[in-house]
């Protein structure tokens, strides 16, 4: 439960010449403190921790920034032309494991072309200047081919894998029809290399039955995706219609479902596709009827927070909360708890910080970053 009473930590840091507001929350296993770290950005999508302690963060509008001691900087030049349509825009940024050394990052965006736009995955080169900086050496690695016009259903998440492979959410643009289609991008994970080229191990790399780049079909909307060092494999959230909102666990080749099976219905009451099992589908491990609305997807990882250990936090659009999934030792879900309802809004991404400290990007035109910390106890 939320304790309604605004407090100021102790010691408690100041933002932008501003002191940090911070409010306390009891949760089941462990109290929670948040500060605002920065706000007044427009709709922001991802962030990264740069090495020195300051974020890299993007704007759903296209802007690109630098966030460190409270202050945001001015949008860093070099950011490629985006069609921020919808839901679509400047979505996420990771960086490569080398960033320290080689100042690479990969970051994924709505891209205009022929007909509308598409979701792209491109990799560039961050050049430190002041408090901004510049994109060089922007390269686009792939991109959906086919660009449409809708305003929905972009995804989309980037996953770097132990061995340095890319996983790329994509998806189904609107056209539900799409993510069936093994020669389409869009409804869809794809796997690459660091530099755009195909895997020899992919499930489809000759290029017969399906796109070289694809890893699993029958996508909906994945938002929110992650590396799982429990089971070691990738995990992914997706959106469903009017319910069926989905966790999966992509393999090779697979097909999980959308829009033939789905816990969901459409919007306007009818069922869809066979219902909720089919041959040749993959089931959920998770679902969610009705819907929360997922985007981000997080497992906790940190000695902040040693009660959350393996579990996975995912950001809720629709009930602005922050929910959390409790696993037993072998990934399997458990639990789930609803943490700060109403809190800070609608949550588009989830992150844990290198000192276990957890952040969260909220969905607005004032949006925020938001840290969570271990509370002090009372």
């Amino acid at each position: 439960m939320r304790r309604r009473i605004a407090i100021l930590l102790a010691g408690a840091l100041c933002f932008g010449g501003q002191m940090a507001h911070a409010e306390t929350f009891d949760t089941e296993k462990a109290p929670v403190a948040s500060e605002t770290v920065a706000s007044n950005l427009d709709h922001p999508w991802s962030l990264a921790f740069l090495p020195d302690g300051a974020l890299l963060v993007t704007e759903r509008a296209g802007n690109m920034r630098i966030v460190k001691d409270g202050n945001v900087s001015d949008p860093l030049k070099g950011v490629p032309e985006v069609a921020a349509m919808g839901q679509g825009g400047l979505l996420d940024v990771v960086l490569a494991p080398d960033f320290a050394q080689s100042g690479r990052f990969v970051f994924t965006f709505s891209e205009p072309g022929k007909d509308g736009a598409g979701t792209a995955i491109a990799s560039a080169r961050l050049v430190r200047s002041g408090q901004g900086g510049t994109l060089e050496d922007v390269t686009v690695l792939t991109s959906m081919r086919k660009k449409t016009s809708k305003g929905q259903h972009f995804g989309s998440r980037i996953v770097i894998t132990p061995d340095g492979k890319l996983f790329v959410t994509m998806g189904e643009r609107g056209d539900r029809n799409r993510a069936q289609d093994f020669k389409d991008e869009a409804g869809s994970v794809l796997r690459i290399n660091a530099d755009g080229t195909t895997p020899a191990d992919n499930p489809f790399a000759d290029g017969n039955k399906g796109l070289p780049q694809i890893w699993s079909k029958g996508h909906r909307n994945p938002q929110g995706a992650t590396w799982d060092p429990v089971t070691q494999t990738l995990l992914t959230v997706e959106h469903g219609a009017k319910g069926g909102d989905e966790i999966n666990q992509p393999q090779a080749g697979k097909n999980y479902g959308w829009p033939v099976i789905s816990y969901g219905k459409d919007y306007s009451g009818a069922k869809i596709g066979k219902g909720t099992k089919a041959k040749g589908y993959e089931q959920p491990l998770y679902y969610w009827d009705p819907s929360i609305a997922p985007s981000g997807l997080a497992v906790y990882e940190g000695e902040m927070f040693p009660e959350w250990q393996g579990d996975l936090l995912v950001g809720s659009l629709k009930f602005a909360t922050l929910v959390r999934l409790e696993r037993d030792g072998k990934g399997t879900i458990a639990t789930e708890e609803r943490m700060l309802k109403d809190a800070f809004g609608r949550i588009r991404d989830v992150r844990v910080a290198p000192d276990g400290s957890v952040y969260l990007l909220t969905d607005d035109a004032d949006g925020r970053i938001v840290r969570l910390t271990r509370a002090r106890a009372s």
